[in-house]
């Protein structure tokens, strides 16, 4: 099963970069590739480079340079902080074992650095809460402490997967917020995965729009808004619910449900499901192609008039 196929981007320094698309599209994966932690068996990385910095191919490094690289240039916070925290291990212990591994501190230094950590993030009298458990954290808080410990080696680039989903909308914006202060503050690039399109809009410059593996558009966050190139970034946007929307407006859907990736069809992926399908999408599946200026779709038809490209 190819659960990602050919995708390719660039993330620029000190911007963000959102990755959308429903379950099973690719999101988490691929960015799993680049962090090293795909398990390898069953996976398997087939092709393909990982440039870091233009000089270095992160695939052909070792599992211990690898090591020296999450953390410390590359950080990952994951969707569920209650199942990545160590139940049994304090949270200032979590947070103060990367900095006393990679950044060569002592306990006082890792702990005094910890504690700065928590006050950034937003979690009060962070001295007292060095010594509690992550079952002694609300889930916003526990989601604050994994941004702390992502942030503790000071890394280039920050990978969010889906980090607020389990969140109410309330929390969520706080996260998201945080995280925009944080950007600002350290300059850092982020990389952040989500289902949810209004998130994205607030936050990431750049967009890419994932279905079944593959990247079906990519371009500039107001161009894709504004202009959606392909009928499954156009559906993900008209099912959001709008704020003027009548209350007799129905939210659109999606019919169907994304394809069986051991059995792709050989046209288009999203055809079956689609509004918008040509006989030519049932055939042949089509590639990325540029409709404006660093905006790429690929699909056959031109959603904007309904004729083919």
């Amino acid at each position: 099963m190819h659960a990602v196929n050919g995708i390719s981007y660039v993330l620029e320094e000190g911007q963000t970069l959102g990755i959308v698309g429903e379950s099973g599209c690719g999101k988490s994966v691929s960015v799993l590739s680049v962090m090293g932690l795909i398990p390898q068996p069953p996976g398997e990385i087939a092709a393909g480079e990982v440039i870091y910095w233009e000089k270095q191919d992160l695939l052909k490094l070792s599992e211990s340079e690898l090591e020296h690289i999450r953390g410390t240039d590359i950080a990952m916070v994951f969707q569920d902080p209650m199942t990545s925290l160590n139940p049994v291990l304090t949270i200032g212990r979590q947070i103060s074992e990367a900095m006393v591994v990679h950044m060569g501190m002592n306990q006082r230094q890792a702990r005094e650095r910890a504690i700065e950590l928590l006050t950034l993030v937003g979690i009060p009298n962070g001295d007292a809460r060095f010594g509690d458990y992550p079952h002694q954290f609300s889930g916003g808080m526990r989601q604050r402490v994994m941004i702390a410990m992502a942030l503790c080696c000071n890394p280039s680039v920050l990978i969010a997967d889906e980090p607020t989903t389990a969140l109410d909308v309330t929390i969520q914006a706080q996260i998201v917020d945080l995280v925009k202060e944080l950007r600002e503050k350290m300059g850092m690039a982020i990389i952040w995965i989500t289902h949810d399109l209004g998130v994205i809009a607030g936050l990431a410059e750049q967009v890419i729009v994932m279905y079944a593996g593959f990247i079906v558009e990519k371009g500039n966050v107001d161009h894709i808004y504004g202009a959606p190139g392909h009928p499954y970034t156009l559906a993900l946007l008209k099912s959001l619910p709008r704020v003027d929307r009548t209350s007799d407006d129905r939210l659109a859907t999606i019919s169907g449900l994304p394809p069986d990736l051991l059995g792709l069809p050989p046209g288009c992926p999203f055809a079956p499901r689609c509004a918008y399908e040509v006989e030519r999408c049932r055939q042949e599946n089509p590639q990325l192609m540029p409709i404006g200026t660093g905006h790429e779709t690929a699909c056959w038809v031109d959603v904007q008039t309904g004729g083919e490209r």
